[in-house]
């Protein structure tokens, strides 16, 4: 379905003008036909029972709104474009769409000018559903903010993920005839697309582990390249809505976190490793200090220590540089030997 838009229909200005003038010119014919000709007295009262239908041809558009018409079920095409349009006043705007609310997007009104306001909440999505709301598409900037979901990683481990996208609709008759509904559709895509791209990445860098589909390991993960996972997940979706004539422009991670049943014994797992790599720094450089200290005497020629007085002297140095207390030095008063 390709997108017609509708030009050199803003004459609405000109056509109310035009119908009001009418309406007048019949009650004057109306009074005159009474007094002078019947026919032309039940011609007049015809207009004014019927001439409203011409008023249904108005229609009046914001900026960045966009108005699909049909005419007894075919395409006539779309109106884009602030401003005041007269059409044929038997068509029909359409949009599936029209009623769903998607949580905290720019098209939510707040229920002003509804009739009622009903609230449906899911797993996958919020949204609203309103009586008595208009037809008019939306071209603004939208955001769509999906409820967290709790996705496996590639290590089997359970993951809390939510995902903030801004999307916005380029092709209006894509998005009303090749879907069933628009929004709902992006909704369950964007849910899909963020669980196809998150069970490929680990939570933090693993090793073994390959991200990006060529076979070579890499640091890829979730925590640490967020940005590569959420643009990732931008092109997921965008290759899935495209037929639905919907743009998606960018793809956000709002919240990241382990599933609460793992999330204490994975916190212990981070304190174990970052003790770990702390004690192996302390070591490292407890080392580098005995060694320099046994050069700086032997160079010096201050004392001659054999190997057995070499390795105390080691072991001492070690002991100091890598406890957790402060020592308690110990002053030998008596022989070395």
């Amino acid at each position: 379905m390709e997108e017609k838009i509708l030009t050199g229909k803003k004459n609405g200005m000109l056509m109310l003008l035009l119908i009001i003038a009418l309406h007048i010119l019949a009650v004057v014919g109306l009074v005159l036909g009474i007094i002078r000709s019947p026919l032309l007295a039940v011609l007049c009262v015809i207009f004014l029972c019927l001439g409203w239908i011409l008023l249904l041809g108005l229609k009046v558009l914001k900026p960045q709104e966009a108005l699909v018409l049909t005419l007894f079920g075919k395409y006539v095409g779309t109106l884009k474009g602030e401003g005041f349009y007269w059409v044929n006043p038997f068509c029909t705007a359409v949009n599936p769409a029209a009623n769903t609310k998607l949580n905290q997007s720019g098209d939510v009104d707040g229920g002003k000018g509804n009739l009622g306001t009903i609230l449906l909440t899911g797993g996958a999505q919020s949204a609203q559903v309103s009586m008595g709301t208009n037809k008019k598409i939306s071209l603004k900037i939208m955001t769509l903010n999906n409820s967290r979901q709790k996705i496996n990683d590639c290590l089997g481990n359970p993951v809390e993920i939510g995902i903030a996208v801004m999307w916005r609709v380029t092709d209006t008759a894509k998005a009303v005839f090749n879907v069933d509904n628009y929004k709902e559709y992006l909704s369950l895509q964007c849910d899909s697309a963020l669980r196809n791209i998150v069970r490929l990445y680990p939570y933090d860098v693993a090793p073994n582990v390959d991200t990006t589909g060529d076979g070579i390991a890499d640091d890829g993960s979730l925590r640490g390249s967020s940005e590569l996972v959420a643009e990732r997940i931008r092109q997921e979706i965008q290759t899935r809505v495209e037929s639905a004539g919907i743009e998606v422009l960018v793809a956000r991670i709002t919240y990241l976190a382990y599933a609460t049943e793992i999330a204490a014994v994975m916190l212990q797992r981070q304190q174990a490793s970052a003790i770990i790599d702390a004690r192996k720094m302390i070591v490292d450089g407890a080392v580098g200090m005995v060694e320099m200290a046994l050069e700086r005497l032997n160079e010096g020629g201050l004392v001659e220590l054999d190997e057995e007085r070499k390795a105390a002297m080691v072991s001492n140095l070690l002991v100091v540089l890598c406890g957790n207390h402060d020592a308690q030095p110990i002053v030998n008063t008596g022989s070395l030997y």
